[in-house]
């Protein structure tokens, strides 16, 4: 791929509304609520003696590093989002931002699954990245269709019942 081309593909990050707001959240309790703890930490630590010893202290700066280095992440992936509108958006097809409701064959199990950016993906949330092996197998599938998913456990023959958004 050439160099500009992925650079053109980072202009900006689809997100859901619903995705968008989450990191959004999270991003301002790190910055407010997360940045207070860990200076408290750092300077109890601190009072601990000679810091070239002190093995709290050295904790709490690694953590204060993770903690900017998420920031950092956030930051830059809320200015790339571009929130998607759902109130216009063709449920014709499975695409992103899509809620797909689908039955898996052999196990005669019904799933339901939003279709999202992988910066906002949360399987326990019930949100499946489009780039995961479920997501690109349903992208641009319709209601009806029967596909065939490689997954860790196998290969899985599923069912599209239903595309929805939320609104």
């Amino acid at each position: 791929m050439a160099q500009s081309q992925k650079i053109a593909e980072e202009k900006y990050i689809p997100m859901t509304r619903e995705g968008y707001e989450e990191l959004k959240g999270e991003l301002i309790f790190l910055r407010t609520e997360r940045r207070s703890e860990v200076a408290r930490k750092l300077e109890e630590a601190r009072g601990f003696g000679d810091l070239s010893e002190n093995a709290e202290y050295h904790a709490a700066k690694e953590e204060q590093a993770q903690v900017e280095a998420r920031i950092h992440w956030l930051d830059s992936r809320l200015s790339k989002a571009k929130v998607l509108d759902v109130t216009s958006m063709d449920t014709s097809k499975v695409a992103l931002g899509t809620t797909v409701t689908f039955m898996d064959l052999e196990r005669e199990t019904e799933f339901s699954y939003t279709i999202v950016s992988s910066e906002e993906s949360d399987p326990k949330k019930n949100r499946v990245s489009a780039s995961s092996p479920v997501g690109q197998a349903l992208l641009g599938k319709e209601s009806g269709d029967e596909i065939q998913v490689r997954v860790p456990k196998g290969t899985r023959s599923l069912k599209i019942l239903n595309i929805s958004v939320k609104s």
